[in-house]
Parts: C-alpha cells; structure tokens; sequence
C-alpha cells in the first residue's frame, strides 16, 4: 500500500516548485518509462508499478537502479496525472548538462517563451527525430520537465540537450553564427538552402519572436500558407522548417 506522503510526495512533482526543490520530476507509462531506463539519461529514485510491469519489465530491462514498488491499479490511479495509467510510473532525477554548448557545426533550436507543453514536448520529439543535440529556451519557455512535456517527448527528453538560458545574451556571444528566425513575413522557406551550422529562432505561440532576437536574426523567414488560417501551430512549423534545412553531412 502506498502511504498518504508518498502519494503527497508523487503529486506533489506536478508542480515546478517542488520539482526544483526535490530535483526531481516524474514519467507515467509504459513506453517513456521503459525508454528512459533504456536511454540511462536519467537516474531513477523510484518505480511505481504493476505486477504486471514487474512480471513483465523488471528482470528484462537493464540499468534499473531505482527502487521497485509494487502497487495496485487503483493506487496508481492516486499518483497519475493523467486518466489512463499505464502499468507505471517513476521518479527520476533531473539531468545536469555538464560541459557548455558547442554550437559550432550544428543547427541549434532557439525557443521563445513557448508556453504549451504539449508544442514543446512535440517540437523536443521532432528535433530528436532530424538529429538536433542542443535546444537553448528563454526564461519564459514551459518547463521541461511538466509532466506533459514529458509525455508528449515520448522520451526523446533524454536525448536533447536543454539548457534555460538569456537568449538575446547567448545569440550575442556568439554573433558569427548565423540566426535564421521564424516569421510570419520573410523569404520562402524553400529559398533557404539546407544548413549545416545556425540557430533556429521560434517564437512564442501567441506573440511571435520578442523584439530583441527579432532585431538580431540574419535572415527571417516564413512558411508560404495557401489558405485562411491566421498561423501555424509552433510544433508543426518546427517540424515544417527542420525537414526543409536540416541535412545529414
């Protein structure tokens, strides 16, 4: 049976403030959490899960070095965020990026306060899918580790490097690589060729790239749009965008 303060503790890591207070951050379901142990990106405190997980994962999955817990269907439901748990759920600890970004020779994906966590959880899935290593947010940007945006990575998470970083600082340091931002007035997409080294600005739902990093892109582009919507979805413009100038060399 899992006790009042765990159940306390586990909901408790929905919220930034004790995930930062406990370095800490929660994974629910089979496939994040079987990835996440598979991946090694992350240290695992604790694993909440089924007899059937346990019957089937435990003694299959490798570098398991958190505690396993075995609880009842309905004790998950307790500490789940979300309606349909999935056989499990764990505690991780949060990853600390150890050496500073390299940003030269790879395209790096600058986020401007985007706030949704299911566009940032998808935006961190597509960058891992065309080979992006380093996304670099502003202040502002959703939390990495909520739990939707844990879920929606579908464990691609581990494999990114995210750093929480003075944007408009960060482009500056490095003024000789080439920013390209998103707009909704700029060259064609398609005008732009492939790349092997530049930031990636996107901007924020709502309001678009701040005025500072505005300011300081080389080159602002747009993708063409042939009906009435107003915009395009950030997460689907993300993955837009990497198709048309990401190239394997």
């Amino acid at each position: 049976m899992l006790t009042r303060s765990i159940i306390k503790y586990i909901q408790s890591l929905q919220h930034k403030k004790f995930r930062d207070e406990h370095n800490s951050f929660i994974a629910e379901g089979l496939k994040v959490v079987n990835e996440f142990i598979k991946d090694n990106q992350f240290d695992c405190k604790n694993i909440y899960a089924t007899s059937e997980w346990i019957n089937l994962y435990a003694n299959n999955l490798p570098l398991i070095r958190g505690k396993i817990i075995e609880v009842k269907d309905f004790e998950l439901e307790k500490i789940a965020l979300f309606s349909s748990p999935n056989m499990v759920l764990a505690e991780f600890r949060k990853k600390v990026i150890k050496a500073q970004i390299n940003y030269q020779h790879k395209i790096t994906l600058v986020l401007d306060d985007i706030q949704d966590p299911g566009n940032f959880g998808t935006m961190i899935r597509t960058a891992d899918w065309f080979g992006i290593e380093n996304i670099i947010c502003s202040g502002q940007t959703v939390d990495m580790y909520n739990p939707k945006v844990v879920q929606s990575t579908m464990a691609s998470l581990g494999r990114i490097n995210i750093e929480y970083i003075d944007l408009a600082k960060e482009l500056k340091k490095n003024s000789l690589i080439k920013k390209f931002a998103a707009t909704l007035n700029g060259h064609k997409l398609e005008d732009i060729s492939p790349l092997k080294e530049g930031f990636i600005i996107i901007g924020n739902e709502s309001k678009g790239i701040s005025k500072a990093l505005l300011e300081m892109a080389d080159i602002k582009f747009t993708i063409p749009g042939y009906g009435t919507a107003e915009s395009l979805n950030a997460a689907v413009a993300t993955g837009i965008i990497l198709y048309s100038i990401v190239r394997n060399s």
